[in-house]
């Protein structure tokens, strides 16, 4: 059995939150040493150390926090904010030539790095909202904000905010990347078993089928049995072994774990892979060469349908007649067109079955398509077979899937 492959990278925002560490711990030893420096115009100066010394051992001891996304908490966000904001305010306290003299706060610039947090954690709209909270901080520390004030605000600003949407755009690239990666592997996988299975299996019924009418009798009806099933397993091996999936992400300690769940009602699927098992000896499935994407509900839905359809011309066409299956993409809306070979419908005999309650065309294949916004038109000659033309336009969602499989 092969071993299943798992998947781990390092996530592109990891090396963010190292550079995050060293700056903080920059910064603040660069606000010590601008206090070293000019303390002799400080009129309070205890003031000054003690909020620099909370300021130390908080950057020391929160290290950790900032290390990545999982250890960044909304709390330590918060707390460390209002250790930001707290000595900004302070500074005219410490100095009271602060509010008149365009000098740096008591923090300095270790307050951007509150800032790129919340960039970092959640994106532009916290970096944002911490941002605003540091400007209004400093407009209040000056009373008589200068332009350099102002302008400094303003940077901070619209950096962080900046930042906060790089990140964003990063996370989108990583999820897509995953994706494209998820997909690589589950094809390699099925070329894989494909390879396997031309190799045992297939050839395996192929030579059944071809002895068994060489035979003839039972023999015959055997290899008659063993050729449908090669033609289903080669189309279940060409159009898929799995149901399409997301890739979640789980980061810890920097790496990337993916993890395969199901899909939701949002997520596109190929229509063709949902109709590929339909096909057989007796069911031909025509469909474009690129993926027919629909919603999940509104492609299993149609897939539904399209059963529905197949099922009548079994039980009322007979084992031995065709079908055949047409799938169109078009832009606006796609159509499924199944049509068989067998004798057709006689004229009022469906009005006639859905008075007698025999509800199958009318709830599993019309009401189904109508669910879904679309339509479902059927046209029969006696004769000369029938034909149902399923059409269901672009981003419509099941509002109700409520139909049953009958007879017509």
């Amino acid at each position: 059995m092969a071993k299943r492959e798992r998947v781990v990278r390092m996530s592109v925002e990891q090396p963010l939150w190292r550079a995050l560490t060293a700056y903080r711990v920059g910064t603040m030893i660069y606000a010590v040493l601008i206090f070293v420096f000019a303390r002799d115009r400080y009129e309070r100066p205890w003031v000054a150390v003690a909020f620099l010394a909370v300021m130390c051992v908080w950057t020391l001891a929160t290290l950790p926090k900032v290390a990545n996304a999982a250890s960044c908490t909304k709390r330590f966000l918060i707390a460390d904010l209002a250790v930001a904001l707290t000595g900004i305010l302070l500074t005219p306290l410490a100095d009271q030539h602060a509010q008149s003299v365009d000098g740096p706060t008591l923090p300095t610039i270790w307050t951007a790095g509150a800032v790129l947090a919340y960039a970092i954690k959640g994106g532009w709209r916290w970096a944002g909202f911490a941002s605003s909270l540091v400007a209004v901080a400093n407009i209040v520390e000056r009373a008589h904000p200068t332009r350099d004030t102002l302008h400094n605000v303003l940077l901070v600003w619209v950096a962080s905010i900046a930042i906060g949407y790089v990140v964003e755009v990063a996370r989108a690239s990583e999820r897509t990347l995953a994706r494209a990666l998820e997909i690589e592997a589950a094809t390699r996988e099925r070329e894989r078993l494909a390879r396997d299975i031309h190799d045992s299996v297939l050839q395996v019924l192929a030579m059944v089928q071809r002895r068994g009418t060489a035979l003839g009798g039972e023999a015959a009806e055997l290899g008659r049995m063993a050729g449908e099933q090669e033609v289903a397993l080669r189309t279940l091996v060409a159009g898929g072994l799995t149901r399409p999936s997301l890739v979640s992400e789980d980061e810890s300690e920097g790496a990337v774990v993916r993890v395969v769940e199901e899909p939701d009602d949002d997520t596109p699927v190929d229509l063709r892979a949902l109709l590929a098992p339909r096909a057989g000896a007796k069911v031909t499935l025509s469909d474009p060469g690129a993926p027919v994407l629909l919603p999940q509900a509104a492609g299993q839905e149609l897939a539904a349908a399209v059963g529905a359809a197949l099922d009548n011309v079994r039980v009322h066409a007979g084992e031995d007649a065709r079908a055949w299956i047409l799938v169109e993409d078009w832009p606006d809306e796609v159509i499924v067109t199944v049509r068989d070979d067998g004798p057709g419908i006689p004229e009022g005999r469906l009005a006639q079955a859905e008075g007698e309650g025999r509800m199958g065309v009318a709830l599993s294949i019309r009401g189904r398509l109508r669910d879904l916004g679309g339509t479902a038109e059927l046209i029969s000659v006696p004769g000369q077979g029938t034909e149902v033309e399923l059409k269901v336009p672009r981003g419509t969602h099941p509002t109700d899937a409520r139909g049953k499989a009958g007879t017509r």
